[in-house]
């Protein structure tokens, strides 16, 4: 019995756990994971400073035509302890603490040098040009929880707060292999009947992009041997991730071989297309993931059920792929008995298919941003508006 993708991800997921944790330099921590809550030490702004090169002032003080003593200068950087005087203004540049007894700023532009005083142009109201202290960002306020993804944004918030280190979620390894003796390496010649490898730069790219560490194997022979070799070496990793071998061919090993090397199948067949032949199991506390060999069933399957598996073992927590509201560009016809995935480009909001669809079609894939599901015997008529799945970088 072929399962459903929503079954077949709940099966994956049910047994996918967070890495361990790890603290590194918040210099180096650029795209990781957190695994604690981040709470505020120090309020942003740390103390009320001036938005302008300017005069602290009263406001009350600092009416149309009033003519202020200018009494000293406040330059950014350490906190003078200038208090003003009645009647009073003292010199403020941006970014500078407030004096004592200040409640406003008059831009420089707003008035004019009179020898030692200033006469206002612009009258303030009280807390104009002030940043006021915990204005952005409370002392004990929640910065980030753990699951986050640390942004370039994020980590200036960490070191506003001082922070060297921060703990985050372990990349977890995945091991990254294909199968087929007709498969060749660039640097190798090919023969009648051979092709080059494929399907380990694309994985290991999605690994990447997952959050992994993608370990590439070199290309597994037709054999049994060279199989429990390759796996038995693989499983230093937390997860294998293997294309190709996995239909019921006579050549097909993987599933047979991770059998004898005591594998525990938990599930073995999809509904989609493309993607039917499509393996999941553990061998001891790796994971093992078995994608078809054709290129564009290895990245759909992909996508669907490893990539959220990987992300969790990350620690994230919105493991979902992008979607966006589009509207058929065409007409889309799925006369098969599972559910396609089309491959396509999203233009101006309308999707449209791109290239040939079937399983092989690997440079229509890689004209493809968009995906779009369509059920067994559905049509779906031009116009119509619908979810698509985003393929982004």
């Amino acid at each position: 019995m072929l399962l459903s993708e929503t079954e077949t991800l709940r099966q994956v997921l049910e047994v996918v756990t967070p890495t361990d944790s790890e603290q590194i330099s918040t210099w180096k921590a650029g795209g990781r994971i957190l695994a604690e809550e981040v709470a505020a030490g120090i309020a942003l702004p740390r103390f009320d400073n001036s938005t302008m090169d300017g005069y602290a002032v009263r406001a009350a003080e600092a009416v149309a035509g009033a003519r202020l003593r200018v009494t000293g200068e406040q330059p950014a950087g350490p906190d003078l302890g200038l208090t003003l005087t009645d009647r009073g203004a003292i010199r403020i540049y941006t970014g500078a603490p407030i004096p004592n007894g200040a409640d406003a700023v008059v831009m420089q532009e707003d008035c004019e040098l009179a020898g030692a005083d200033i006469i206002v142009r612009e009258p303030v109201e009280g807390g104009e040009n002030i940043r006021v202290r915990g204005g952005d960002l409370a002392e004990g306020q929640v910065i980030a929880r753990a699951g986050a993804r640390l942004s370039s944004a994020l980590l200036a918030v960490l070191a506003s707060q001082g922070r060297e280190t921060v703990q985050v979620y372990r990349r977890p390894r995945v091991s990254v292999l294909a199968t087929g003796s007709e498969l060749r390496t660039p640097d190798q010649p090919l023969a009648e009947g051979e092709i080059f490898d494929t399907n380990r730069i694309m994985l290991a790219d999605l690994v990447e992009r997952a959050g992994g560490i993608p370990v590439v194997f070199d290309v597994i022979s037709d054999e049994e041997e060279a199989h429990l070799a390759a796996f038995g070496r693989a499983t230093g990793s937390e997860v294998i991730v293997v294309a190709g071998g996995v239909s019921v061919g006579e050549k097909d090993l993987v599933k047979p071989t991770l059998q004898k090397l005591g594998c525990k199948m938990r599930l073995w067949r999809v509904a989609i297309k493309p993607g039917k032949p499509f393996l999941f199991g553990h061998l001891g506390k790796t994971l093992v993931f078995g994608l078809p060999g054709n290129p564009v069933s290895a990245f759909v399957t992909f996508l669907l059920f490893v990539r959220p598996a990987i992300l969790r073992m990350g620690g994230v927590s919105e493991i979902s792929l992008p979607v966006r509201r589009v509207q058929t560009g065409e007409e889309l016809t799925n006369g098969g008995d599972r559910p396609h995935y089309l491959r396509g480009q999203i233009t101006a909001g309308a999707f449209r298919q791109v290239g040939r669809q079937e399983s092989h079609a690997l440079f229509a894939l890689s004209q493809a941003n968009a995906l779009v599901r369509v059920d067994a015997r559905q049509t779906i008529a031009s116009g119509v508006e619908l979810e698509a799945i985003l393929l982004v970088d």
